[in-house]
């Protein structure tokens, strides 16, 4: 008899080849998409963040108002439009404005039916998780990902500070699928050891985490992994930026930030679906390291009864 994982891991494979129906592609991922520009400047990084944080009300200022909402020149503004794609701010702000009317036709809960600050919290996770529903409507990435991560080994979880609880919570989870999996929640001089010596023990890439506040040593320990040669992927709420620019890939998902700290039911599904990925990468892997963990689980009466 499998056991509840196991049953789940046969039962739930992203990589059956069921094709599933279109969805929508969310306003965050369409914006990610419109400002996927080569190098843009910090300044116009900046601008492309705001509008992608703030779609729902940038997309009707002016270029005067936005420049002001950023910190940053008229002419800048001007010019980021021209970096990615339009012929000036107007045109840029009608297709901003486009995306942000679809958001607003298919939006969440009216503000006059939020009710509690609770209540409007969950509403907020809903809504990052209804972004993040309509990206899986293209799976590929993640399975390309999850490929790449089961295939590295050892592979390294980065998470510090905050993000230690996201990386715990991966790791845990792919020792039970994966032979050599190192954890990282440490900056420094221990991270900068675990990286290189990750690396020269065969591994090729990174899963690393960075939630608001973004720390600058989780910064630094990406730009030692990547000049060790390890791949990045990143999973964090910027989807521009140094961190962004750093990785190889990045999974931008929205946080929940209405409460006094911060809440992360998107990024947390986004761990689950990697780890699906991964098992789907290598089934008889899977399948047989969790046979082997069942029996001594058994054996070392791990688990209460349920």
């Amino acid at each position: 008899m499998p056991s509840p994982q196991q049953a789940r891991a046969q039962a739930s494979a992203i990589t059956s080849g069921k094709s599933a129906p279109e969805a929508e592609v969310s306003p965050s991922a369409r914006l990610r998409a419109l400002f996927d520009r080569p190098r843009l400047s910090p300044g116009q990084r900046r601008i492309a963040q705001y509008l992608i944080e703030n779609i729902t009300e940038a997309a009707f200022l002016s270029i005067t108002d936005l420049a002001d909402r950023v910190g940053v020149s008229q002419p800048s503004v001007t010019r980021f439009a021209s970096a990615v794609g339009f012929s000036g701010y107007p045109a840029l702000r009608e297709k901003l404005q486009s995306i942000a009317l679809g958001t607003l036709a298919g939006g969440g809960p009216a503000e006059e039916n939020r009710g509690n600050e609770l209540q409007a919290a969950v509403d907020a996770e809903i809504e990052n998780l209804e972004n993040l529903r309509r990206d899986f409507a293209d799976p590929n990435l993640v399975i390309d990902i999850g490929r790449k991560l089961a295939s590295s080994t050892p592979l390294t979880v980065l998470g510090l500070r905050i993000s230690v609880s996201l990386a715990e919570y991966f790791a845990y989870a792919a020792r039970r699928i994966h032979p050599d999996v190192r954890l990282v929640t440490r900056g420094g001089s221990v991270a900068y050891d675990a990286l290189l010596q990750s690396r020269e023990a065969g591994g090729t890439w990174v899963l690393a985490f960075s939630m608001p506040r973004h720390a600058q040593e989780t910064l630094t320990a990406v730009q030692v992994a990547r000049g060790a040669g390890l791949k990045v992927a990143l999973i964090t709420d910027l989807a521009l930026g140094p961190l962004a620019d750093e990785a190889d890939v990045v999974f931008s998902l929205g946080t929940g930030s209405r409460l006094v700290f911060d809440s992360y039911a998107a990024p947390g599904v986004m761990c689950s679906a990697l780890l699906q990925a991964m098992t789907d990468a290598d089934p008889e892997r899977t399948q047989a390291r969790l046979e082997e963990y069942e029996q001594v689980a058994d054996q070392h009466q791990f688990f209460l009864r349920d």
